[in-house]
C-alpha cells in the first residue's frame, strides 16, 4: 500500500488508542520507517475486540491493523532506566517523534518539547491532543467522543431537534481526520526542515479538526447568528439537494436545476420549498433506481446513491482507484482494509 514519498525518513511513536497511530500509519503507508514503542502490557486498543467492540477476524484484531499497519514494534517499561535509555536511543536515530502521551506525562519522563529540541535540533516533534496544548484543558485526556464529537461541536450540530439525547458519532470518525491533519503537519515540518536546518513542534488537537471541520457553523456563528441546525428536506435553505425515494426504495442525492418557475432560482425554491419537496418525491416515486440512474446519466446531472456501508466494498469507484488494498500482517494473511484517501503517481 502507498508510495515511497517519506523513503529514509524514520518515525519514532510513543502513543495509544487511534489518533495518532493513524497519523503514523499514514506515514508507513507512504515508505517512512514507523518504529511504534508499546509499554510492556500493550495498547489498551488491542483489548477493544475481546470486548465485543473492535472488528475481530480469526483472531485478528483489523482495528489495530488498521492503524498500526506497515511499522515495526517494541515493548519498554519506560518506567525503568533501561527503558528510558533505549527510548533516547532511538530517538537519537530519529528524523520524527511521534506521540499522545499528554504535557503532564512528557515532562516526568524527559520527553517534553524543549528538552527533546534542545538535545535533536533537527527533530521534528509531532503531538496529538484532545483539546490544545494551552489553556485549561491542555492536560485533560481527551478522546474522539469526548473532544472531537462533544466539546468540539458536532454532536449538537448533527442531532435532532426533537431527540432527547445527542446522536453518538461513528467509531473514530475524529481520530481518523486529526490523523490526516497531523501526518499533512508532519510532512510540512520536514519540507521546512529540508530548508533551515532545524525541527519543529507540530500540535494538532482533535478539539480544533472538530472546529475545522464545521467551519461554515463557526462562520455563521461569528458572524452573530446560528449555526443551520438539522432539518428535514421540508426546512432545507435548498429542497432541490436532498435524497427522494425511487419506485424500489432507493433515495438519489440530486442537485440539478428543475425548470418550474416556482423553482427558478434558489431564492424562488426557498420560498416555495415544500411544493417542490412533493414535486420531486412524487416524480422519483414514479421509477425503479436502476431506471433513475440511467436517465441522470444521460443529461450527466450530479447525483449519487444513498449506500450502505456494505456496498461501497462492491463499488465501481471503489474499486477503480484502490480505495480498499490488501495488507500482509505478521501472520502471513493479507487483509483487506481501507487505504489512505491521498494518492501519489
Amino acid at each position: 500500500m502507498g508510495n515511497e514519498a517519506f523513503d529514509g525518513v524514520r518515525v519514532v511513536e510513543l502513543a495509544q488508542w487511534v489518533f495518532v497511530p493513524v497519523a503514523g500509519a499514514l506515514l508507513a503507508d507512504w515508505g517512512a520507517d514507523v518504529i511504534r514503542v508499546e509499554r510492556p502490557e500493550g495498547d489498551p486498543y488491542r483489548g477493544l475486540a475481546t470486548q465485543g467492540i473492535g472488528n475481530d477476524s480469526d483472531g485478528v484484531n483489523l482495528s489495530v491493523a488498521l492503524a498500526n499497519r506497515g511499522k515495526r514494534s517494541v515493548a519498554l517499561d519506560l518506567r525503568t532506566a533501561e527503558g528510558r535509555d533505549l527510548l533516547d536511543r532511538l530517538l537519537g536515530t530519529a528524523d520524527v517523534f511521534l506521540t499522545s502521551f499528554r504535557p503532564g506525562a512528557l515532562r516526568r519522563l524527559g520527553l517534553d518539547p524543549d528538552e527533546l529540541s534542545r538535545r535533536f535540533p533537527r527533530l521534528v516533534y509531532a503531538r496529538g491532543h484532545g483539546f490544545g496544548a494551552r489553556g485549561p484543558g491542555a492536560d485533560r485526556p481527551g478522546y474522539d467522543s469526548s473532544a472531537f464529537w462533544a466539546q468540539g461541536g458536532m454532536a449538537h450540530v448533527l442531532t435532532p431537534p426533537e431527540r432527547e439525547h445527542p446522536i453518538s458519532q461513528r467509531g473514530a470518525m475524529g481520530d481518523r481526520n486529526g490523523a490526516m491533519a497531523l501526518a499533512f503537519g508532519i510532512a510540512s515540518a520536514l519540507l521546512r526542515r529540508e530548508r533551515t536546518g532545524r525541527g519543529s513542534v507540530v500540535d494538532v488537537s482533535l478539539l480544533a479538526t472538530a472546529m475545522w471541520t464545521l467551519s461554515s457553523d463557526v462562520l455563521a456563528a461569528l458572524a452573530g447568528g446560528k449555526p443551520r441546525g438539522v432539518s428535514g428536506r421540508g426546512g432545507a435553505v435548498n429542497p432541490v439537494v436532498g435524497a427522494y425515494r425511487t419506485k424500489d426504495g432507493r433515495h438519489i442525492g440530486r442537485d440539478d436545476l428543475v425548470a418550474d418557475p416556482r423553482f427558478a432560482d434558489h431564492r424562488a425554491r426557498g420560498e416555495n420549498r415544500e411544493a417542490c419537496v412533493t414535486e420531486l418525491e412524487g416524480e422519483f416515486a414514479r421509477r425503479t433506481f436502476d431506471e433513475w440512474k440511467e436517465l441522470l446519466a444521460r443529461i450527466d446531472a450530479p447525483w449519487a446513491p444513498v449506500q450502505a456501508v456494505e456496498e461501497l466494498l462492491d463499488d465501481p469507484q471503489v474499486l477503480a482507484n484502490d480505495y480498499l488494498g490488501d495488507v500482509h500482517l505478521e501472520d502471513g494473511r493479507a487483509y483487506r482494509l481501507p487505504t489512505v484517501p491521498v494518492q501519489f503517481d
